[in-house]
């Protein structure tokens, strides 16, 4: 057996605007494993300027991770959380992305190397995972005719990026949404990334509110641990945290943070908050104390997005997720994985195809 990794470089199919610039393409390094004639892969997909690990060690401990494990038989492993327990001197705490990414290789490895990493429905059964339709930044009448073609494409529920243009402009898009459609039809949630500030914030959600917004995500920076907790308490908006999760590592500093927020939602990027292990503690956590949550791929390849998928599906889940950025590049992983219809499916029609990674 011998584990390998390999840069990836995905090339958006358009520019892709969002609260901190526009996107051309995005880094991901996979992790490639072969045994005889076998192969199986995990992703490990840090988002620049987001990521902890988006650090400029971070291909060195690549190959140190993989030097470290082509000594050890997978079978050692944990299937989940095995990292800590396993090679505590690697100190992956501070990598996120590459914990995910050995948790799917392992996984695929152990399920016969056929892409199957969790046993669940989505895989099996080819149950679909409703998803929310995102509109990309872009000028106003672009991003409202985004959000109607969506909508008519089947989407249910729509995600808006709001905080980078003209509020006033980003309002209009949302009112002439709400003039077509009524909440009962349309489920609409923003998306601040950060945006809003200490002096604005409680103004501009007010303001939002007038549109029926779901939820809000992160409307400002993480750390503003006091503000945060008065916003969700008395603003006029549902909040769900976002940036607020990244960084915070044990189960202890989860629960103090849930406990001190309060949030009613948490959004959760298993590539951005360390692996499935990591990300069912947080899931557990807010269950635990009555806090709702949904799932979001962090612009992975299919690799990465097709495992959150299936962790997604091994859940009771009820709310849109935020699953659907797998057509997003012109040179991304052939799979099974298609959105149709505001749902993402796994249609085992369409075959994996890992050439671009030889």
């Amino acid at each position: 057996m011998h584990i390998r990794w390999k840069k990836h470089r995905l090339e958006f199919t358009f520019q892709a605007g969002t609260s901190r610039g526009v996107l051309s393409h995005k880094d991901t390094w996979m992790l490639i494993g072969t045994e005889k004639d076998s192969e199986f892969y995990g992703e490990c997909g840090p988002l620049k300027g987001l990521s902890i690990d988006d650090r400029p060690d971070f291909e060195a401990k690549l190959e140190l991770v993989c030097a470290h494990l082509n000594t050890r038989s997978i079978h050692a492993w944990n299937t989940l959380g095995f990292v800590d327990s396993l090679i505590p001197e690697l100190q992956l705490v501070g990598f996120p992305s590459i914990v995910m990414g050995l948790e799917t290789l392992q996984a695929d490895y152990l399920n016969a190397c056929k892409q199957e990493i969790f046993e669940n429905s989505f895989y099996t059964f080819e149950a679909p995972i409703a998803i929310n339709g995102l509109v990309w930044m872009n000028e106003p009448e672009h991003m409202l005719n985004q959000a109607l073609q969506k909508i008519e494409d089947g989407f249910s529920c729509i995600k808006l990026k709001v905080g980078a243009i003209d509020f006033e402009k980003e309002c209009w898009i949302l009112e002439k949404i709400r003039e077509q459609y009524s909440e009962d039809k349309v489920v609409l949630r923003v998306d601040a990334n950060g945006a809003f500030t200490e002096h604005d914030v409680w103004q501009k959600l007010e303001k939002l509110a007038e549109y029926g917004i779901h939820s809000i995500e992160q409307p400002i920076k993480p750390k503003q641990i006091e503000l945060m907790r008065q916003l969700c308490k008395d603003g006029a908006l549902d909040i769900a945290l976002d940036e607020e999760l990244i960084g915070v590592s044990t189960l202890e500093e989860k629960e103090h943070l849930l406990e001190e927020i309060d949030p009613p939602f948490i959004i959760l990027k298993p590539t951005l908050l360390g692996g499935f292990a990591a990300t069912d503690e947080w899931i557990k956590a807010a269950e635990y104390r009555g806090i709702e949550w949904w799932m979001t791929s962090a612009l992975e390849s299919n690799i990465g997005l097709n495992a959150i998928c299936q962790f997604t599906s091994t859940y009771s889940i009820y709310m849109p997720q935020g699953l659907g950025t797998g057509g997003l590049y012109s040179n991304n992983i052939p799979s099974p994985l298609t959105v149709y219809r505001g749902g993402i499916h796994y249609d085992s029609d369409k075959s994996w195809d890992f050439s671009l990674l030889k």
